[in-house]
């Protein structure tokens, strides 16, 4: 499984929005200088981001956005649906999706929902406080002849 470039952009720009917290609000320019994704990008996020409800946008001068609740209370599920809607492996597990040309005899679409369920569960777990927190490397892997 590979998320998308926008699901994986999603995550960046709201890992760095999250970084933003203590500021009133952060612009789409902003988050494209600091993230390195053009900014046509980080408007289409924030807009998708915002229908979501992860982030609230305010127009016009002084305008921008902030995380619609704190960072804590946000997922990597939430951002990933967000962009991509329900966490499906297949498409037949998606509902409402019956276009499957090997649904009449297929063994595993009635498994596929307990698959989905944990996916999901496991990128529930991942909060963007974790996803904002600058990753420690442990010196072990930046110079191995050190450890040797």
């Amino acid at each position: 499984m590979r998320l998308s470039s926008m699901a994986d952009y999603a995550v960046v720009a709201m890992s760095a929005a999250a970084r933003h917290c203590g500021q009133p609000r952060v612009n789409a320019q902003q988050l494209a200088d600091e993230t390195g994704l053009p900014l046509p990008t980080v408007q289409k996020l924030v807009s998708k981001l915002s229908a979501a409800g992860l982030i609230k946008s305010v127009r016009g001068a002084g305008g921008g956005f902030k995380l619609a609740r704190p960072a804590a209370a946000i997922t990597l599920a939430d951002i990933v649906e967000a962009v991509e809607g329900p966490i499906a492996l297949a498409t037949c597990s998606t509902h409402g999706r019956n276009d499957c040309t090997l649904e009449a005899a297929c063994t595993v679409r009635p498994h596929w929902p307990v698959v989905d369920a944990a996916l999901r569960g496991a990128l529930a777990n991942v909060s963007l406080v974790q996803l904002a927190r600058p990753q420690m490397v442990p010196p072990s892997t930046l110079h191995p002849e050190l450890t040797a």
